[in-house]
């Protein structure tokens, strides 16, 4: 009997951690942080059964509010009940419709709920990468089909773990250069304590980088190119070639094979003092790349660090490198799986608003082990009440928080 039962459950989802409500932390009491934004009278669903609504249909692959609102007219009353959604006297309707729920995230802060989703995740990621040293990437990606109908670019900057791409926090700068301005504010809220904060040429600034040492206690790798002129200069003069290699990787996958070296070098005090407060090593990472039927290209890539040769390894530097590009691949999942580019949505903060809500399925799901975030969330979405555990809601009316 119990393997009768188990086999109606698709084996992406057998396959996924721990999905009962006592080790997933319960997201309601999270999203009840974030402010109404709507007057008192006329309101019927409370915001966090909204946002909670919003949440499950993410999970299961939902890509536009029409899309929530379709998977909320199908999910069954024990579901609306769970999310904290009421049965309405007067109105056939018990799901919010596509209007309420488009309003609902037009307005509400976008702050806020970035903080309540980052927090979440946080919660939920507490000791998964003890023993290591946690890596965030800040990282900035254009909204672009919203920027089109909008009067001005939307744009936002995020900071990412390498592990997992987690969004731990996400702010609406505008455009890419305003990144710059946004930086501090980003990272401010976080605990940076011993964390290594990557990010590239733009946000190596002078105040920003000694604010990021001083006073958060943190590490970073800068990644410098050639669109910052003196940085690349100074690091590409650097006695290299009498440098040996001090690691090496290759990897292979998708009709490519690519290997990768790094080399380091002390930065000496003056240099460090000029671009790089608080250099202690540059970092040149020479990535060889071969796709099939195609000629090989190589790359160089020079960076900074204020990690000291005996606080880390060539090999760790070398992943950390790595990984920051490697936050690309939360960009492409939200552009492939729920077609962000795509979105034409522009009314108030409802892009920032979707876009976090990508965020939130995307990370808690690789948290719990999806590897294919387009086949797990096709496996949820033919059953609303799967959604449910993966986001610790229970069942249980009284344990709602709305």
């Amino acid at each position: 009997m119990p393997a009768a039962a188990s086999s109606l459950i698709p084996s992406v989802l057998v396959k996924l951690g721990p999905l009962d409500a006592i080790q997933v932390a319960d997201l309601r009491p999270f999203l009840e942080r974030v402010p109404d934004p709507r007057a008192r009278r006329g309101r019927w669903y409370s915001l966090t059964a909204i946002l909670l609504v919003c949440a499950c249909a993410a999970v299961s692959g939902m890509r536009s509010v029409d899309e929530i609102a379709e998977w909320a007219a199908r999910a069954s009353d024990t579901v609306l009940t769970a999310v904290g959604v009421r049965r309405h006297p007067l109105r056939w309707r018990r799901a919010p419709s596509r209007t309420t729920i488009g309003r609902v995230l037009a307005a509400v802060d976008g702050d806020a709920l970035d903080q309540a989703v980052g927090a979440y995740l946080t919660r939920n990621t507490a000791g998964t990468v003890s023993g290591k040293r946690q890596v965030i990437a800040v990282d900035g990606k254009s909204l672009r089909g919203s920027a089109r109908l909008s009067a001005g670019h939307r744009h936002l900057l995020s900071a990412v773990t390498h592990h997992r791409a987690l969004t731990l926090a996400q702010a609406e700068v505008g455009s890419k250069t305003n990144e710059t301005a946004h930086f501090r504010p980003l990272l401010e809220p976080l605990d940076l304590t011993g964390t290594v904060v990557t990010f590239d040429a733009l946000h190596s600034v002078k105040a920003n980088v000694t604010w990021l040492v001083e006073t958060k206690n943190a590490h970073y790798i800068a990644m410098i190119k050639r669109n910052q002129p003196t940085a690349h200069r100074q690091l590409a003069a650097l006695p290299w070639p009498d440098i040996a290699v001090q690691h090496t990787a290759s990897s292979a996958g998708h009709g490519r094979r690519e290997s990768r070296s790094i080399k380091t070098c002390g930065i000496a005090d003056e240099l460090g003092g000029i671009a790089f407060p608080h250099g202690r090593l540059a970092l040149r990472v020479h990535r060889r790349r071969k796709q099939t039927g195609e000629r090989e290209s190589h790359e160089t890539i020079y960076a900074a660090t204020s990690l000291d040769a005996h606080q880390t390894t060539p090999a760790e530097l070398a992943a950390a490198v790595r990984g920051h590009w490697a936050v690309e691949a939360l960009h492409h999942v939200r552009d492939v799986t729920y077609a962000e580019d795509a979105s034409t949505l522009h009314t108030g903060t409802a892009p920032r608003a979707m876009a976090t809500f990508r965020n939130l399925a995307i990370g808690l799901l690789k948290t719990l082990g999806a590897v294919n975030i387009a086949k797990t969330t096709r496996a949820i979405r033919e059953q609303p009440e799967r959604a449910l555990p993966l986001l610790g809601i229970t069942n249980n009316p009284d344990a709602q928080g709305t």
